[in-house]
């Protein structure tokens, strides 16, 4: 048998909070799970259900007794909170006194998609020196995108002003962390590289924690900086590994403050090279010069600059030498050419045909052919006879051979 014991549901209630705050386990311990059902109220109190597979639970996180609470959770967000068991003795409720509660590996997460991200873009050849624009030697126009209340934008001014108080600054004011960050920088970047007369651009910020700096990490910011037609600094201060920025920025700097002493040359520091160069110069023309003063001079006491004028009518008197000789050889060879010549005329008047005839002879044709011996001819055949002064046309009567 046992002994019955009855209760009044207040009695209940009471004994069950009893044993729960008596519990060490039931207080200051880490709970995991995923959130549902999240609830903020005006009051400044979260609602919410931390659940897994198998079951949930009530979770509350009041105002004046949590220590963190992050703003931007939402329902499927993985946790992990510290807290307390709470009963609610009127209701018969228990549930979660949240103190503090984070996302779960949110920064490892992040930290694995960006590895990914910077595999991809490497890959595609985003971090390559090939794609790296020249920082401009002498900037005159510069462009700045960071937060306009932030301590960069007043670092960098002032830093330029000091190198060259010359140099024109166009500052995009953007939000450098936290949501829409990411989006800002870019509209920044664009907007700048819209103007033609800028010459570089600075987009950063201060140090902060790595999620303070996570908008320089995020692609879209990448590819902004990647797509920039003006060569561009990437200036976020943090001693962690690059940022994406960083390694797609045409020059990565530590600091906004080392980006302008990487990119501006301190004027005074130009002028005294100029002037330096500009005294050397003068020095070296000088030397050029004396060094051909003293060339010509040793030139004027040459041999030949002393007996110029000997030297030329020496070669004058060559030039007459050398025309008279061949003025000779032109007679000469026309000579022989001309005694040539009439010889050849000579000979052919001499073997004229009508020469031999002068001399008493005849030529015999017959029918246009010459008779060179009596066999060619026939009694009764008609022949012509050439002499000297005409022709004679006979008829053959008779043939007398020797």
């Amino acid at each position: 048998m046992f002994e019955e014991r009855t209760y009044t549901v207040s009695d209940f209630n009471r004994m069950i909070k009893g044993y729960i705050e008596e519990n060490p386990n039931l207080r200051e311990f880490f709970l995991e799970g995923e959130l549902s059902g999240v609830t903020y109220y005006k009051s400044g109190h979260l609602y919410f259900n931390l659940k897994d597979n198998e079951a949930q639970i009530k979770c509350v996180a009041f105002k004046y007794k949590f220590k963190r609470i992050a703003e931007d959770l939402k329902d499927g967000d993985s946790v992990k909170l510290f807290g307390d068991v709470g009963f609610y003795e009127n209701k018969g409720d228990f549930q979660v006194l949240v103190r503090h509660i984070e996302k779960k590996n949110k920064l490892g997460d992040m930290f694995a998609k960006l590895e990914e991200l910077k595999k991809m873009m490497e890959k595609r050849g985003y971090f390559s020196s090939l794609y790296k624009k020249e920082l401009p030697r002498y900037p005159r126009n510069i462009g700045v995108v960071t937060a306009i209340t932030g301590a960069a934008v007043q670092d960098i001014i002032k830093t330029i002003k000091k190198r060259d108080n010359t140099i024109n600054i166009y500052v995009y004011p953007a939000k450098v962390q936290g949501s829409g960050a990411s989006d800002e920088i870019v509209r920044g970047i664009e907007k700048l590289n819209e103007i033609p007369e800028i010459d570089l651009i600075i987009a950063g910020r201060g140090g902060g924690s790595i999620e303070d700096l996570w908008a320089f990490n995020e692609e879209k910011t990448a590819m902004a900086f990647f797509n920039s037609k003006k060569p561009i600094i990437s200036a976020v201060g943090h001693e962690i590994d690059n940022l994406l920025t960083d390694l797609v920025a045409d020059v990565r700097a530590a600091t906004p403050t080392q980006a302008v002493e990487i990119s501006v040359p301190e004027r005074k520091k130009t002028l005294e090279s100029l002037e330096d160069r500009e005294r050397y110069i003068v020095a070296l023309m000088k030397n050029i010069l004396s060094n051909k003063k003293k060339e010509l001079e040793v030139r004027k006491e040459s041999y030949y600059l002393k007996n110029f004028s000997k030297l030329i009518e020496e070669k004058n008197r060559l030039l007459m030498e050398r025309e008279s000789r061949l003025l000779r050889a032109i007679d000469y060879y026309l000579n022989t050419k001309k005694n040539q010549l009439e010889n050849k005329i000579q000979r052919l008047i001499t073997l004229n045909p009508l020469k031999i005839l002068e001399r008493g002879y005849s030529v015999v044709t017959k029918e246009g052919m010459g008779v060179k011996t009596i066999s060619d001819i026939n009694i009764g055949d008609e022949i012509e006879v050439r002499i000297n002064d005409g022709k004679i046309i006979s008829k053959v009567e008779k043939i007398v051979k020797n």
